[in-house]
């Protein structure tokens, strides 16, 4: 797919998409949401792909969804308004879906602001690293709606529940150093080598089995809603798969090799 409002590049095993509407502070609009699902059902099925790293152009990361679809839904047939909303909640969340389910390490280069739909969705990765030019603010409610990219579920995970509850009412926005402190944030770098970094962190994230890391990933997004039982049946399940993988075999006979060289 020709991708215009995002870019998607492969290096060295890692991916790195950005989100390419600088003017608009790479505000999500129904076209590029349609691309940034493309782009995440490709990395997700390319095997040699082993990371993504998500970033934005320009000086924003993502200021949200685009206020020109808001004043579309709005303008809307009052019968229509309510399935509307439906079918674009349905896009959205399969969106985040996608990044947060990925089977591969992801990793957010938050390198300014990320706000609604954008925090959100820095959120819904695996790992946030930040430039010292990164803001977080989940300013639904200052537009009377409610985080729907998946930061009630998030937040409270990351930040714990009073306090996302905080943020979320009042719709402040959060630097990055309050973020860092907050747990929001991994990790804090400069912006001249945000997306170094990020890159890096990923090669390193990403070293080991592809079959263990995306397994183990699967076990552990559910692990807070799963009780011990679950999580051992599962872990169960997925040790066995793990037996059966070439990752698994090489490791092994390379260790016996080793080990024998050794005697």
């Amino acid at each position: 797919m020709d991708y215009t409002m995002i870019e998607l590049q492969v290096s060295n095993g890692i991916a790195t998409l950005t989100l390419n509407r600088p003017d608009k502070r790479n505000a999500m609009s129904d076209g590029m949401r349609s691309e940034f699902i493309e782009a995440l059902e490709s990395v997700t099925a390319d095997k040699a792909i082993r990371a993504l790293v998500l970033t934005g152009a320009g000086k924003g990361f993502c200021a949200g969804g685009d206020i020109t679809g808001m004043q579309k839904r709005m303008n809307a047939p009052a019968g229509e308004v309510g399935f509307n909303g439906w079918h674009r909640q349905q896009r959205v969340h399969h969106a985040q879906s996608l990044l947060h389910t990925c089977p591969k390490p992801v990793i957010a280069a938050v390198n300014g602001a990320a706000s609604g739909l954008g925090a959100d969705t820095a959120l819904a990765c695996d790992f946030i690293i930040a430039s010292e030019w990164a803001s977080f603010a989940w300013s639904y409610v200052l537009r009377g709606i409610i985080p729907d990219g998946g930061g009630i579920y998030f937040l409270p995970r990351r930040v714990g529940l009073s306090k996302a509850k905080e943020l979320i009412f009042t719709g402040r926005q959060v630097k990055v150093d309050e973020a860092l402190a907050l747990g929001i944030v991994d990790r804090k770098t400069s912006a001249d080598t945000l997306l170094a970094d990020a890159q890096a962190w990923a090669a390193e994230l990403s070293q080991a089995s592809s079959t263990a890391l995306a397994l183990t990933k699967t076990i552990l997004n559910q692990s807070f809603e799963l009780t011990s039982h679950d999580v051992f049946a599962q872990g169960s399940q997925a040790q066995g798969i793990c037996y059966t993988s070439s990752e698994h075999r090489a490791s092994v006979e390379a260790f016996l090799a080793k080990s024998a060289g050794k005697e």
